[in-house]
């Protein structure tokens, strides 16, 4: 009955009147109902467009305003004057991440979406009801000129746009498992975003990115290590092992599959009274869209700590008469389930993983591009795998995205040797 926010309120409405210097705005959440100014100082009265949970920020300062439509949606973007060179990227972010989130997830609550910047004081952005405080040092001076850079400005846009719907609109209880409904949720629709802005082959390099932060970070847990439905909190676990998670689940369930599922939360969940969502109804609606074949998926990876320890052995290639390349590939896979202190138990292994072909790298950051890959049963040990390639590859490389977590990544791909 008690949400992870907060104890002392469930859903309310809020009207600010909020006073400032003459030559700031003030901002609170809600729509701008009036604005004057009165003994030296300028007001402002906002009110909110839809009840919202007892969670809000009121911000003032000498801002410049940046203003697009998206449908009937005010965006904004709220910055230092110096600061303007990210802000089309936010603003771009915003209305991809609306027309995404609307078309998969339901309707957008607020009539305004706003980023708020704020001083280096401290390093984060936060979602409040179609408000979302963000911090200069990690979106606003921002340098992505480099190439290889990561959008990290594009994407935590699009995370705290996920807000509004994983924690606004459907709130989790008190309970284990609450930020993989809000956390996990918000990083796995970012990553939607993400893909269709950048292409597929620019997730996989977010995917290594993520999987190597949540191996990095459990080697330093002091309590104990949780699943992902049973997450307390754990910020490597409920956002960098929680987007491998959702968007691995997204490759073998299909995006429309997997977005029923969550549609469903929301529909059932969405400004709903509680008692509140727990992470067994987002398991349960995932249930209900998984064939029987792949429910192991969602144990491993949701209800177990499951690790690998696959590697390439060996990776010939020949070419064929008509001047393409059969490409064999031999690996041994092993799979093994680990408790909260890291012990781990040897697992039975018949599992879906992708084998695939690269490119040679274009550069020293680069991973080099998927030619092809084959969705193949693996089991426990030795393994191989024939591929066809139109061009002779680099590299062959066992789970090519990065979907599984491999105790030793580097061993997960060797270069073709030709006969």
């Amino acid at each position: 009955m008690q949400n992870y926010l907060m104890a002392h309120s469930d859903w309310m409405t809020v009207r600010t009147t909020i006073s400032t210097s003459p030559d700031q705005i003030a901002i609170a959440p809600g729509s701008l109902k009036k604005e004057w100014t009165a003994d030296g100082k300028r007001y402002f009265q906002y009110e909110l467009d839809h009840k919202a949970l007892n969670f809000f920020s009121f911000m003032s300062a000498r801002y410049e305003v940046a203003r697009e439509k998206w449908n009937d949606v005010d965006l904004e973007v709220y910055y230092q004057k110096e600061h303007a060179v990210n802000v089309p990227r936010m603003l771009n972010s915003m209305r991809k991440a609306l027309t995404y989130y609307t078309e998969h997830f339901g309707p957008y609550s607020n009539k305004q979406a706003r980023i708020i910047e704020f001083p280096r004081y401290a390093s984060f952005a936060q979602a409040f009801p179609g408000t979302m405080p963000y911090s200069e040092s990690i979106g606003f001076i921002t340098d992505l000129t480099a190439d290889e850079d990561i959008d990290m400005v594009f994407y935590v846009v699009a995370h705290e746009m996920g807000h509004q719907w994983w924690a606004h609109q459907v709130i989790g209880a008190e309970m284990q498992g609450s930020t993989l409904l809000s956390e996990s949720m918000a990083q796995y629709s970012a990553l939607m975003v993400m893909e269709r802005e950048y292409g597929r082959a620019h997730m996989r390099k977010f995917l290594k990115y993520e999987s190597d932060k949540y191996q990095e970070a459990r080697g330093g847990e002091t309590i104990g290590e949780t699943p992902l439905m049973y997450v307390e909190n754990q910020g490597y676990i409920h956002y960098n092992k929680g987007s491998v998670v959702l968007y691995g689940l997204r490759e073998f369930l299909g995006e429309d599959t997997i977005n029923k599922a969550f549609r469903a939360l929301v529909d059932s969940f969405g400004y709903a009274e509680p008692p509140w969502p727990t992470a067994l109804d987002m398991y349960r609606e995932l249930r209900k869209v998984t064939p029987d074949s792949l429910t192991y998926l969602l144990d491993d990876h949701l209800k177990y700590i499951t690790l690998y320890d696959n590697r390439v052995v060996e990776s010939t290639a020949r070419m064929l008469s008509d001047s393409s390349y059969e490409v064999t590939v031999k690996l041994t896979c092993e799979k093994n389930h680990a408790d909260s202190l890291g012990r781990e138990t040897h697992i039975p292994m018949n599992d879906w993983i992708d084998v695939g072909l690269l490119k040679e790298p274009t550069d020293k950051e680069d991973e080099g591009a998927v030619i092809t890959y084959q969705r193949v049963r693996l089991k426990d040990g030795e393994n191989t795998v024939v591929l066809r390639s139109e061009e002779l590859p680099e590299k062959a490389a066992i789970d090519p995205m990065h979907l599984f977590f491999d105790r030793v990544p580097t061993d997960n791909e060797k270069k073709v040797e030709v006969k």
